[in-house]
């Protein structure tokens, strides 16, 4: 158990999310094959449900101790950062409680507001269930959250990481063995089967907390100052305040996105049946939208959520020394790894679609259309998550609030009448709801990074010398992408077939573009010169030397 600086604690995450959202894709084969559109549609409804509750019980407070924890250490106030972290678990325990009873005893309410009349696929008992079930991890998640916050306030990512691998791996094995058991072992309904892989999120979570306590116990003299015998002058009643001035922003931000979704995802059902479409596609296209393709450009959103780990307890810490030079470096070189690493990926997924969705869903030509699209919405929420941590980083909450409720307003507002408007142009009309979330994002992003550049002065001259740097390896990456595609053939109802066109492609689309930004030393720009150059000569064993 070490500490990890930016870039490197950037990386470790990076990593870690991304193996834990390729394990998170891959088990959706299986689990797709087993459980069908209404299993998968009963599984989007329910998990919808409880990352809204999730978000009510934990969002800010995990973000919320790290910041504490960091600030208490660089200013060595380690005895109130020691308090600090014990008051948190404390008001999560006391929270999640009250959300589990909440979500447990009006799990038929929900239910019946998401279905509100659709009829032929799922029941609003079966919803009710499957609610209940997934509630339970509402007692274990948000402890684990807090507890993920207190390493990483001290720069510690690795075991957070690692647990978040080993919570992956337990939650995809009750889902698949239960699936497995229920449906071709016991013959029961499909909605046992989904319970079942609910809980799997307990007991992902129970594992992780089993963990970093194991972990923690070992290696507590790295993150515990033993030379504090006096109190520091800070009340318990301060702390507590500190937390709730930490924690409120990024709880009512999380909360709106989540209940945005949640609406997003109603409004698609109701706008798509009152133009006509069934029951049964309904569910496919709202759920195709709002679970099926995320599942697929989780891969992309992990490069945010692992840089959001490192970058906020860095950027707190550069903050409040009043290094403004240091916090201009980091937030560019978070976007500059973001528009690297998300850009071709977000173009290749988008041009590979077909193949894509084929491997994980089977041939669909709606699903594969929906992906190609949803895709890009991925590289703007990427880019807000970025701003938007930065903002809440510098205590900038009110511009928080301004920034992401008019993305947020300006998406619902154009949702509906967005739909409309394609059905009449002749276009499929949910790509107008996803075009509607990606013009939310947008103004999100644009409106934060005005806002830094006011009021800290914040020059994105090196992020704009990265997009420039960008064009030619990624327009020579799509050309040969395409050429390939037309060069290699593909039967899309195989998915071996599939999997070996897509690898094929990946592969020499990547190596192209990786080559070009290598010569131009975008990468060096991105993540620096020695950095790439020792991974270069780790991955040749030395035969290759820049």
């Amino acid at each position: 158990m070490k500490k990890s600086s930016f870039v490197e604690g950037t990386l470790i995450a990076t990593i870690a999310i991304v193996l834990t959202k390729i394990l998170g894709m891959l088990y959706v084969i299986p689990f797709y094959s087993m459980v069908g559109t209404l299993g998968s549609a009963l599984y989007s409804y329910a998990y919808n449900i409880y990352v809204i509750f999730l978000d009510i019980s934990s969002a800010g407070l995990p973000i919320a101790i790290s910041k504490i924890i960091k600030e208490y250490n660089t200013l060595g106030m380690h005895e109130a950062k020691k308090r600090a972290y014990k008051i948190s678990r404390d008001l999560i325990t006391i929270i999640s409680i009250i959300i589990f009873i909440s979500l447990f005893i009006f799990a038929k309410s929900f239910a019946t507001l998401i279905l509100n009349g659709v009829t032929g696929g799922n029941t609003i008992e079966d919803i009710t269930f499957v609610i209940r079930c997934i509630s339970l991890a509402i007692l274990v998640i948000p402890y684990l959250s807090v507890t993920k916050g207190y390493l990483q306030g001290h720069n510690i990512v690795g075991v957070s990481s690692v647990s978040q691998i080993l919570e992956q791996i337990a939650r995809i094995t009750i889902i698949l063995v239960g699936c497995y058991l229920c449906i071709n072992i016991f013959n029961v309904s499909i909605k046992y089967a989904i319970g079942i892989s609910l809980i799997g999120a307990t007991v992902g979570g129970l594992v992780a907390i089993f963990y970093i306590k194991k972990k923690l116990h070992q290696n507590n003299n790295l993150i515990e100052n033993a030379n504090y015998e006096k109190k520091d002058q800070v009340t318990n009643k301060e702390i507590i305040k500190k937390i709730a001035m930490y924690a409120v922003p990024f709880i009512i931000i999380d909360i709106a996105v989540s209940i945005y979704n949640f609406v997003d995802l109603i409004l698609i059902m109701r706008t798509l049946g009152h133009l006509g479409f069934s029951g049964i596609d309904t569910e496919f296209i709202s759920t195709s939208i709002a679970t099926y393709s995320c599942k697929i450009s989780m891969i992309v959103s992990s490069i945010a959520m692992g840089m959001s780990v490192s970058l906020i307890p860095s950027i707190v810490e550069a903050y409040t020394l009043k290094h403004w030079k240091d916090v201009n470096h980091k937030l560019n070189n978070a976007l500059q790894i973001i528009l690297v690493a998300s850009v071709p990926m977000v173009l290749g997924l988008s041009l590979l679609a077909k193949p894509v969705w084929s491997i994980f869903y089977g041939n669909n030509e709606v699903g594969a259309s929906i992906l190609a699209l949803q895709i890009f919405v991925t590289l703007f929420f990427n880019l807000y998550t970025v701003t938007s941590s930065t903002l809440q980083s510098m205590n900038k909450f009110k511009y928080v609030y301004i920034s992401s409720l008019t993305g947020f307003i300006l998406n619902a507002i154009l949702d509906v009448p967005m739909m409309y408007l394609f059905n009449y142009l002749g276009l499929p009309p949910y790509f107008g709801a996803i075009v509607a979330t990606m013009l939310g994002y947008l103004s999100s992003i644009i409106l934060a990074l005005k806002i830094l550049s006011k009021e800290h002065k914040i020059d994105y001259k090196n992020t704009l010398n990265t997009m420039k740097n960008m064009i030619i390896p990624t327009v020579s990456m799509v050309l040969v992408v395409i050429i390939l595609k037309m060069i290699i053939p593909i039967n899309l109802d195989s998915r071996m077939s599939s999997i070996l066109y897509v690898g094929i492609i990946s592969i020499i689309g990547a190596f192209t573009y990786l080559l070009l930004c290598l010569k131009n030393k975008t990468l060096y720009e991105a993540f620096g010169e020695n950095r790439i150059k020792n991974i270069i000569k780790k991955l040749t064993r030395g035969r290759i030397s820049l």
